[in-house]
Formats: structure tokens, C-alpha cells, sequence
């Protein structure tokens, strides 16, 4: 096959998996009403296994276990009739985001390197490692029970839960949606006014609104794409807010992956004059988007 073919071929797989990721990341999102419908949860497993075909068939085979991996997750969640926690669901997010990488790495300029790709995998091992044994304990039925005070005031607060969990939801799929769109100053104003809408749902707690506040200044920051920017976006918002629903206000975190988003400046760069490592200085200033406005530009006023 010639290179032109191999690389449409690779075009139309990540187009593809793009779709799968977009399937996934909605489903995990609210997985407490996912797990219940078995048509749901199949989506999800059907997702994964596309991506798992599509990577072995392009002999990617990172992307092939990692997707794999995911799939004999949702095989479980088929096959036994589970609860879904926040533990559980920001498990299968970490493993969702690893797929993630994975694939926005292979559409960079570079393309998915073998020793970054192995770098990427082995540090996710331990993170599928523990979805594993969590999915074999709820299975088992090992996994401890809240005490019976906890028990009580979740059930007092049950219908204020589930309001704010409702609204959170909705604000977040609104914000998934807008993070499927080409980046844009008006974009990320929209995606800003809903962390100001999350922000108001819980006014008095400090937690909650420092951490809606990275998120407001993460979009708005020009230098990362929304492919970086929405999986952790969307994690942190997701487990804070099931902190919030639980009342475990005091646990909700900005980590250190969303703090650097919401910190980092636009850089003041120094391009070296070979070529190639100018490449790579401009790839870890800008994203793909930003680099093809640049190169462009480039041969408008070669």
C-alpha cells in the first residue's frame, strides 16, 4: 500500500475513534444512569471495540490493549448487575482519558511514537489495574457498605442530591457539546458562562468555587486546544460535584493537571534554526490547530 492510501486509511481511524471517544465520554459521564440500561452500556462496549479493531487492524497496538482493556471493563458491567459509584466512575474516566491521549498523540505532527506510547501505557497500568479489582470486588459483593449515618443523611438529602446532580449533568453535556466544535474566542465564552453557571449552584462552598474558577480560566486560555482541555475539564467538574452531592465539599481538588491549565501563560518563544527542532518547539507551545494557522501563514509570505 502506498503512503498516500496508508495515510487516508489512518485519516478515516481517527476520524472514527473520534466518534467512539465522543460515545464514551458521554456515557461515563453519567454512568449511575448508564449502568441501568443495558442498550447504554453496550454502546459503550461496541465503542471500545471499534477502537480496539480499527488500532490492531493498523498494527497500533497501544491503543489496541488499552482499548481492550476498557472492553473487558464494560464486559462486566453487561454481564452483572452492578452499582456505579464515584469511584467507579472516575476509574473508567482515567482509562478513558489514556485511551484519549493515545489517539490525540497519533494525530499529532509526530504521529504516536513507540516510547512515548509505552511511556503513556505503563503509567496507566495501575490505574486500569485498580478499575479491575474494583469492577471483581462490586461483583463479589466485597465492597464495604457506607455506615448507617451516612446511609441516613444521604437519604435525607436524597431529592436535593439528585436536583443538583440533574442540573450539573446538564450544564456538563452542554459543555461536552461545545467542546466538539473548532475552538473560537466565542466558544470559549460559552463554555466560561456555564463554569459561572456550575459556580452559582453552590455559592457558599469555597471548594466548589475555586475549582469552577480554574476550569473558567483553563478555557479560556488560548494556548491549549479543546482535545487537552475537556477531558480534565470535565473529570474535575464531574468528581467534584459528586464530592458536593455527597457533601464532602472539604474533598473537592483542583489537580495539578487542571492547574496548570488554568495557570499557564502564552509563551515567549525562542525557535531554534534547524528545522526539526523547531518543530518541536513550536509543537509544545501550540496545538495542532494553532501550528496549522502557523505553517499557513508561513507560505503566504514565503
Amino acid at each position: 500500500m502506498d503512503a498516500a492510501n496508508q495515510q487516508k486509511i489512518l485519516g478515516y481511524f481517527i476520524e472514527e475513534a473520534k466518534e467512539h471517544l465522543e460515545t464514551l465520554a458521554e456515557g461515563l459521564m453519567d454512568l449511575s444512569k448508564v449502568i441501568s440500561d443495558p442498550e447504554e452500556i453496550n454502546e459503550l462496549f461496541r465503542a471500545a471495540h471499534s477502537v480496539k479493531g480499527g488500532s490492531a487492524m493498523l498494527g497500533y497496538n497501544s491503543i489496541q490493549r488499552t482499548a481492550h482493556r476498557l472492553e473487558d471493563c464494560f464486559k462486566i458491567l453487561k454481564e452483572h448487575d452492578i452499582p456505579a459509584d464515584s469511584k467507579l466512575e472516575s476509574l473508567f474516566l482515567k482509562g478513558y482519558d489514556t485511551l484519549h491521549t493515545l489517539i490525540d498523540q497519533l494525530e499529532s505532527p509526530f504521529g504516536l511514537r513507540d516510547e512515548e506510547a509505552d511511556k503513556i501505557t505503563a503509567a496507566a497500568d495501575p490505574d486500569f489495574a485498580e478499575l479491575e479489582a474494583y469492577l471483581n470486588q462490586l461483583v463479589n459483593g466485597v465492597v464495604p457498605a457506607p455506615a448507617p449515618v451516612v446511609q441516613a443523611a444521604a437519604a435525607a438529602m436524597a431529592p436535593e442530591q439528585a436536583e443538583f446532580s440533574k442540573k450539573v449533568t446538564v450544564l456538563l453535556k452542554e459543555m461536552l457539546t461545545l467542546f466538539k466544535q473548532k475552538p473560537s474566542p466565542a466558544g470559549r465564552k460559552e463554555l466560561q458562562k456555564r463554569c459561572v453557571r456550575l459556580a452559582k449552584l453552590a455559592p457558599q462552598v469555597k471548594p466548589w468555587q475555586r475549582l469552577t474558577k480554574a476550569c473558567h480560566q483553563a478555557v479560556a486560555n488560548p494556548k491549549f486546544g479543546y482535545r487537552t482541555l475537556a477531558p480534565v475539564v470535565i473529570q474535575e467538574l464531574k468528581q467534584g460535584s459528586d464530592r458536593l452531592a455527597l457533601k464532602q465539599g472539604d474533598q473537592v481538588k483542583i489537580s495539578p493537571e487542571l492547574r496548570q491549565l488554568a495557570t499557564a501563560k502564552v509563551p515567549q518563544i525562542l525557535i531554534p534554526v534547524e528545522p526539526k527542532a523547531a518543530a518541536r518547539t513550536l509543537l509544545r507551545a501550540f496545538d495542532k490547530q494553532q501550528v496549522g494557522q502557523l505553517v499557513k501563514l508561513l507560505s503566504e509570505v514565503s
